[in-house]
């Protein structure tokens, strides 16, 4: 690698950090603000991408034609392209401000993760919004005039609209620092991230500034979109890619500060840079390409900074909220009349391969509402009681079913054998995992945990020789006498209910109470002489046993196993199930995996917008139901009885 390789690389990681950066830098406002983790605020990037070809692509040469009048034809080209990129932000932050007045001013008062789960539905039913108004191609936008060509940087041609980028990083950050030190708005943005509670009990109107921030960060990432559109084509995938990203670059610099967000862009850009213009590079006899470490690089710097720093490079410790949340009930099994419900809902569904047959497909998904709800249970498990909120527990139902697959084929073992050393597997690699995991506590904990589940994600994506790599593995079947499609839904049945009973029991038990009252109160906890972090270790390895089950049931049902099964998005549909059911209900997880795995196969299967049905029919589960849906349906209960 030469010299000018190395400094075009570098190049190219400050443009890319720049409209990371703005995405980013919106995402810390609105977080520090507000509270709500904006998981839609992806979706808002990949409009500003659209809404930018759109006004260029029909507005461009009236906008040029008006500024003609005063610039010449080359400068009003110029100004008319950078002028409607403008707009495209605009229009954003106006989308977002009305997002914020119809939806999230409704659910304030709710748990912070239901405000998750409804920013969730909102990337749905976006995303098949955009599907609907410019449809699945991949649209290109036309060049930036005036802009489109390179400048030779030691003989190597670097496009002249990326040092543009370059510039506007630093650009931004100047006026929102202006903004946020000089204006009276940004003395009430700041007051709100240190005590929004405080904010309100000196009279400030907090439903306006959070409109306006919400807005504003909308627009940032509107303005970053709009930003790429000479660069990469407007697709419906820009959302969960640009996310993921934005997330990581928050947590690394410190929620809620904008500093910090552009140094963690800076430091992960040029990283991921580095490891492009590095290659391949050949230590000790061994081939290491650096370049796949991009797949994983931002990961890998989260984790290190997380466990050197919790609060980021250039964040501060998060104040409690002075708001008193509601007390809840102690978990308590069910008396004789609950217990009868539960008799007669085994029996139907023992008896429902006897009803519909072995060839249904109601068998079908009736084992794939089993896996489900196992998945949820298990990560009730640590969201409930502990209060440990994971982001990445697909991790372990992915290596429980990477670990079934491998040692039916690779190792010749029984499917009964496979069965019982996957959820062992699972824990064993979550158990290194936890260590670092639980001396962290909220969306710090969370984050750490995606970041570990990246990095198991992407050694699974790229080890061909073991994992199968991107294609994953085939031919996983059970033995001969669980083929049949009756006979293995029984089995799963039977394993699902036994860890479902036992997962319940151990909530009964010292260890349950433990992580109930190390979620309660750390302090006091300890001076009961509690060690909190090795409860919260063993309640997180045991969680992970669990799914790592529900893992290898999976994908003795599918025949197969991919990489995908250990994404995002996985994580992100176990933590749907959880909240869409209820966090402090023990039913709660099965009734959110039950609801929310039969909404998304039958609506799938009826429209081509299933994502937009599905997203709105959870908004409204949101909004009707803001405890969930057994929780609710519980408080509802209490109060009649009462």
């Amino acid at each position: 690698m030469d010299i000018a390789s190395f400094l075009v690389q570098a190049l190219n990681g400050l443009a890319s950090a720049s409209s990371l950066f703005l995405v980013a830098a919106g995402l810390s406002l609105i977080f520090g603000v507000s509270r709500i983790v904006n998981f839609a605020h992806g979706s808002f990037f990949m409009l500003g991408v659209y809404v930018a070809y759109a006004l260029v692509s029909h507005a461009a040469p009236a906008v040029s034609s008006a500024l003609g009048l005063v610039l010449g034809d080359a400068a009003s080209q110029t100004a008319a392209y950078f002028l409607l990129l403008l707009c495209a932000a605009l229009v954003t932050g106006a989308l977002g401000a009305l997002v914020e007045v119809l939806l999230l001013r409704r659910i304030y008062q709710a748990p912070e993760l239901f405000q998750l789960l409804a920013t969730f539905a909102l990337v749905l039913v976006i995303q098949d919004g955009t599907l609907w108004v410019w449809g699945a191609e991949d649209l290109l936008g036309p060049r930036a005039p005036g802009l489109s060509g390179a400048v030779d940087i030691l003989g190597r041609r670097f496009p002249t609209y990326d040092l543009l980028l370059i510039a506007i990083g630093p650009l931004v950050l100047a006026m929102l620092w202006w903004t946020l030190q000089r204006t009276r708005f940004g003395v009430l943005v700041r007051a709100a991230t240190q005590d929004r509670e405080m904010l309100g009990a000196l009279g400030v109107n907090q439903r306006h500034l959070f409109t306006a921030v919400f807005a504003l960060g909308c627009a940032l990432a509107g303005l970053g979109g709009a930003l790429q559109l000479p660069r990469e084509p407007a697709h419906l995938g820009l959302d969960m890619a640009t996310i993921g990203d934005a997330f990581v670059v928050v947590v690394v610099g410190g929620m809620g500060s904008i500093p910090g967000a552009f140094v963690a862009a800076l430091l992960i850009a040029e990283i991921k840079a580095l490891c492009i213009a590095v290659g391949t590079v050949d230590m000790l006899g061994v081939s290491f390409a650096f370049s796949k470490l991009t797949l994983v690089a931002e990961f890998l710097v989260m984790a290190a900074v997380l466990m050197v720093r919790p609060w980021g490079l250039l964040g501060k410790p998060q104040s409690a909220p002075r708001a008193n949340t509601e007390q809840e009930a102690p978990f308590a099994l069910g008396g004789a009349r609950t217990q009868r419900l539960w008799l007669v809902l085994g029996a139907a569904l023992l008896a429902l391969p006897l009803v519909t047959g072995d060839a249904s497909y109601t068998l079908v998904l009736g084992i794939d509402l089993l896996v489900a709800a196992l998945f949820a249970a298990s990560l009730h498990f640590i969201m409930g009681p502990a209060g440990m909120h994971s982001f990445g527990h697909a991790a372990y139902f992915g290596v429980g079913a990477y670990a079934a697959a491998l040692l039916v084929l690779r190792a010749g073992f029984t499917t009964e054998a496979a069965l019982l050393l996957a959820p062992l597997v699972s824990a064993l690699v979550a158990a290194p995992i936890a260590w670092f995991a639980v001396r962290l506590s909220g969306v710090y904990l969370a984050m750490l945990t995606l970041a570990f589940a990246q990095i198991v994600w992407s050694i699974c994506f790229q080890w061909d020789d073991f994992t199968g790599g991107s294609n994953g593995l085939t031919g996983v079947w059970p033995s001969a006498w669980w083929q049949d499609k009756s006979s293995y839904y029984w089995l799963t049945l039977a394993l699902v209910s036994a860890s479902v009973y036992a997962l319940r029991r151990v909530l009964m038990s010292p260890l349950g109470y433990a992580l109930r009252a190390s979620r309660d109160s750390v302090g006091r906890a300890e001076a009961m002489g509690l060690n909190v972090a090795r409860v919260q270790w063993l309640g997180f390895v045991v969680a992970a046993g669990f799914a790592g089950l529900a893992g290898a049931l999976f994908v003795f049902s599918k025949g197969s196993i991919s990489p995908d099964v250990l994404g995002v998005s996985k994580s992100v549909d176990g933590l749907v199930m959880v909240l869409l059911g209820g966090v402090h209900t023990l039913v709660g997880p099965l009734v959110g995996a039950v609801t929310f795995t039969a909404l998304q196969d039958s609506l799938a299967r009826s429209t081509d917008y299933w994502r937009a049905v599905l997203g709105g029919s959870m908004l409204l589960m949101v909004l009707v139901f803001p405890q969930g849906i057994a929780g609710s349906v519980q408080k509802a209960w209490r109060r009649y009885v009462a």
